[in-house]
């Protein structure tokens, strides 16, 4: 995620009048106020040249006067173009030789005197706060001298005019830069909160994984190198199938491993369809010193979309997980049903049972439940589980048929 704008990028690129990316969404009505101040400044300048023209003709020093104009419009177009190329250092000098350029001409020609409403603006933008003042304080000043000047008698609005059109910048000035200041400290908080909630979509996302696969897995082999251990000296040959039964297990583990990190679906779902991989993880359950675990599939088969199918094979892991190492179950029945408008999945065990509404206090039922309830929501389907102590438990999850996206790579939690 590329990092918040900050206040000063913004503001280099509202003064140049262009936007590049996120900057033109955050700064879209600086930019329109820059663009105004910009053109205001050459309307006001081309006014006050047409001005002077009608009043003293073009003899005498007016057409000294003109080149100077000329010669102020293209400083300033030159330094709002170069904007990038010139730098802090640079863009002071390039307002000072405006203002410089400014100053003669109200002098010469006080018409020329509202020309220093956009020259408020930047030296607002680019001075410190105290310099800014200064700035605009000995503006005002020039702007009430030539008004002055031009009048034939002295009238109180020429120079309170000018003060106030100079309070009123400032005003804009400092309300649109507090409202910039907001919006740019919003989108670095709004930023680092998705980037933490990144961050714990995924640390949910591989704590799921682990629990379902790596967890599950490792419990599979402990059991089965138990047994190979147990008739290691009375059955060599059943001890060294359990042997491979657990290496086979452990490499099945660290491929699911490989594909939950890289947000991959199941290895087991890479190349065939929910049925085939179901019927696989009971088999591979079959071969463990647990409860018999049994498989069928009801109702034509149809495509899946992945994430369906990634979710019902990990609630169809931990439910039979569950089965084996909490419930003391001698049979485990999963049930995967194809119905016309969804597909169902049901894992029923004949074990000890518990009472659901206890499930955050029971030891290795705390995280698994929950943990099935999100996968299986994620997916616009609903998780839920029958059980009484001593009656053992049905897991039953149900999502609604959509269109298959397609089986291989796709997210895994």
């Amino acid at each position: 995620m590329p990092p918040p704008p900050t206040r000063a990028r913004l503001l280099g690129e509202g003064l140049r009048g262009g936007s590049r990316g996120e900057t033109a969404d955050v700064t879209g009505t600086e930019h329109r106020i820059h663009l105004a101040m910009h053109a205001g400044f050459f309307l006001l300048l081309a006014a006050s040249a047409s001005r002077l023209v009608v009043r003293h003709g073009l003899g005498g020093t007016t057409a000294v006067w003109l080149v100077l104009c000329g010669v102020t419009a293209v400083a300033y177009a030159a330094g709002v173009a170069g904007w990038d190329a010139l730098g802090r250092r640079g863009r002071l000098a390039w307002l000072a030789v405006v203002v410089l350029f400014w100053l003669a001409l109200d002098v010469a020609a006080p018409s020329f005197a509202w020309c220093a409403v956009p020259l408020f603006f930047l030296a607002l933008r680019l001075l410190s706060p105290r310099a800014a003042i200064v700035t605009v304080i000995v503006l005002t000043g020039a702007v009430i001298f030539a008004q002055i000047y031009l009048a034939d008698r002295l009238d109180p609005s020429l120079v309170l005019a000018p003060v106030a059109v100079a309070a009123m910048a400032a005003v804009i000035f400092l309300e649109l830069q507090r409202l910039i200041d907001a919006l740019v400290r919003t989108r670095g908080e709004l930023a680092a909160t998705q980037r933490a909630a990144g961050v714990l979509e995924e640390r949910e996302r591989l704590s799921r994984e682990i629990h379902d696969t790596l967890a599950q897995g490792l419990t599979s082999m402990g059991i089965l190198l138990q047994a190979a251990d147990r008739q290691w000296d009375t059955a060599p040959d059943a001890a060294r199938r359990h042997l491979r039964d657990a290496a086979e297990a452990a490499a099945a583990n660290l491929e699911e491993a490989r594909h939950f990190v890289r947000a991959l679906a199941p290895p087991g779902l890479g190349a065939g369809s929910l049925p085939g991989a179901l019927a696989a993880l009971v088999g591979a359950e079959s071969r463990a010193a647990g409860p018999r675990v049994r498989f069928r599939a009801e109702g034509e088969e149809y495509p899946l979309d992945v994430e369906v199918q990634t979710a019902m094979l990990r609630v169809a892991q931990g439910a039979v997980a569950n089965a084996r190492d909490h419930a003391d179950a001698s049979t485990v029945m999963v049930t995967l049903t194809y119905l016309d408008d969804g597909v169902s999945l049901d894992v029923a065990d004949d074990g000890s049972g518990f009472d659901p509404s206890r499930t955050a206090s029971a030891p290795g039922r705390g995280y698994g439940i929950p943990a099935m309830r999100d996968r299986i929501a994620e997916v616009g389907g609903v998780l839920t589980v029958e059980s009484a102590p001593g009656a053992g438990t049905v897991v039953a999850a149900a999502v609604p048929r959509r269109d298959a996206a397609g089986v291989g790579e796709g997210k895994s939690g």
